[in-house]
């Protein structure tokens, strides 16, 4: 809610500070007063467009703040705090500062929590805290989107599970829909990509790589292609170990032997010539072992066809142009085709893919028109609901032949709020054709119009702070006792403010404002105070709005008459 207001400069008022409460405020003034200069400042704290009249004559500048009390978790404090604003916490609460300023050359400046921002910032926050009916069309439910809203906040719990269950569905239908799309558009492309891969698959598998083929085969090349020059060492090698029919040659395992023998004639005699005997024995063995391997090797050599060097370049110019194609080695080339056939497999389930999200969009497509006939349907009968209490409203505030009417029209295309159009309209008299809300009305009823549905839906759907601009014009009597009450009904819902002329609308206030005009003494600018009354003070103004005499006893006793009544009837 708002707990004060500041105003400087604007209009006729020079500087003036309103302290307001909770509950019910009336501003009320004799005509030319500035009491719309009250209003005109909240305007400007609503991001409404700046104009350089409002700036008092002979000042640079006019500028309105507010101080509010905001939820620290609402949208308003959570949009202030992303604008760069700063919120001053206290038991659960947070104080929230608005300011506006308006040049002299209508150039104006906004500020959001302490910090400068663009008006419509200020608008975003202002929207959701304050909402202002005034002799214009500034309506809260000016849009179909608006009114949508209000309709199903008014609907409860049922027509909420309704809504929430539909947009669900809703939202998966569009999720498979656009699934579904993106699978047949790209249809053709995967045509042609498991094509591409099928060849590629085909040729891999006709050439049939093993893992390190490409490998092994380059060895084996480069021993086929040195094959004279390994068997030339190999039998050189061998002569060397042992030189079969030559062995005065004295090749290696000869040599052996006889140092083993001479060592061991000798062993008994010392043990560690004994020992390396045996170590002699070993080294023979192992002579024997390599001579033997050599001659095995020097046999696979002669064992290799003169073909088979020709038959491994042909390999691995397969193998080559594999990896040409696909990847850097053979073992990528098959890690390359394994994935592939795991793309192959999954672009070939697409169709059976599609033919399931087919059968689910239409599933949901069901689903979604059968929700949207049971919203429809909670939302016709809360419209009747709400148009006959807001209708019973209007005819208690002066305007017994005019009724609310709220359509709810089926467009066949679901969206994401459901098949149907809602319009509130009002059918001013009886036998008039209904017009869009805010057109074919009065500012004076079209603000009782809004006081109506506002009184109406404040228990499901409130805003903190209500404003009305002379919501009684026209009326009296009666009908202005039942606007007092319904705007104190309004008011245990919500911050009320009300400009007004009526004696008995103001009489249900919890507190009075008064708005006064002044000439200076030495014949200056008219300027204008701003006041708010205590009790005493409040019986004279309510004097004042009823016979234009303040003094007068009669008056006062009617005054407090009224307050009397006032209260007695808002407590029923």
């Amino acid at each position: 809610m708002i707990e004060e207001i500041r105003i400087r400069d604007l209009g006729v008022i020079a500087d003036a500070t309103l302290a307001l409460g909770p509950g019910f405020s009336v501003v009320t003034g004799e005509t030319g007063a500035g009491k719309t200069m009250v209003l005109s400042a909240l305007n400007l704290l609503m991001g409404a467009r700046s104009d350089a009249g409002a700036v008092r004559l002979g000042a640079k500048n006019a500028s309105a703040e507010a101080v509010l009390r905001v939820d620290p978790n609402g949208a308003a404090a959570q949009r202030a705090v992303e604008a760069g604003g700063e919120l001053e916490t206290d038991d659960g609460d947070a104080g929230l500062i608005l300011a506006r300023t308006v040049n002299s050359d209508g150039r104006s400046r906004a500020y959001v929590g302490g910090r400068s921002a663009p008006a419509g910032v200020l608008a975003e926050v202002g929207e959701k805290l304050v909402v202002v009916h005034g002799q214009s069309d500034q309506l809260r439910l000016r849009s179909a989107a608006a009114q949508r809203e209000a309709l199903d906040k008014f609907g409860g719990p049922e027509l909420a599970a309704a809504l929430a269950a539909y947009q669900a569905t809703y939202r998966r239908w569009r999720e498979v829909a656009t699934d579904l799309d993106t699978l047949r558009n790209a249809e053709r492309d995967r045509l042609r990509e498991a094509e591409s891969l099928q060849v590629a698959l085909e040729e891999i598998d006709a050439v049939d790589p093993q893992p390190d083929e490409d490998e092994l085969l380059k060895a084996e090349a480069l021993k086929l292609g040195n094959v004279e020059e390994l068997r030339a060492a190999a039998a050189a090698a061998h002569q060397a170990l042992v030189s079969g029919e030559f062995p005065e040659s004295g090749d290696a395992t000869t040599l052996v032997d006889a140092a083993k023998r001479q060592l061991e004639a000798v062993g008994a005699h010392d043990a560690a010539l004994g020992a390396l005997a045996e170590r002699l024995a070993e080294v023979g063995y192992i002579l024997a072992d390599i001579s033997t391997d050599l001659a095995g090797y020097a046999a696979s050599l002669d064992s290799e066809g003169p073909g088979r060097l020709a038959e491994v370049e042909a390999r691995r110019a397969d193998l080559n142009a594999l990896i040409r194609k696909y990847a850097p080695s053979i073992n990528e080339v098959l890690d390359w085709a394994a994935a592939s056939r795991k793309r192959l497999e999954e672009i070939s389930g697409d169709s059976d893919r599609i033919d399931e999200l087919q059968q689910e969009a239409a599933a949901l497509e069901a689903r979604v028109t059968e929700e949207a006939a049971t919203l429809s349907g909670l939302r016709s009968a809360a419209a009747d609901d709400l148009a006959a209490r807001v209708s019973e409203e209007l005819t208690a505030l002066a305007m017994p032949d005019a009724q609310l009417i709220i359509e709810v029209t089926p467009n066949g295309t679901p969206g994401a709020l459901g098949a149907d159009d809602v319009a509130f309209s009002l059918q001013p008299h009886a036998g008039s054709a209904p017009r869009p809300l805010g057109k074919g009305a009065s500012g004076g009823e079209l603000s009782r119009v809004m006081l109506a549905i506002e009184v109406v839906l404040a228990a499901v759907d409130p805003v903190p702070t209500f404003v009305f601009d002379e919501v009684d014009a026209g009326v009296g009597g009666k009908a202005a006792v039942e606007i007092g009450r319904r705007l104190a009904m309004l008011a245990r819902h919500v911050q009320v403010v009300v400009v007004t002329h009526l004696p008995q609308v103001a009489a249900f206030a919890s507190h009075h404002i008064r708005v006064t005009k002044s000439r200076a003494a030495d014949g200056g600018f008219t300027a204008s105070d701003v006041e708010v009354l205590p009790e005493a003070e409040r019986v004279r103004e309510l004097a004042r709005m009823l016979a234009g005499q303040e003094e007068s006893a009669s008056a006062q006793a009617h005054a407090e008459e009224l307050l009397l009544d006032a209260a007695r009837t808002a407590a029923r």
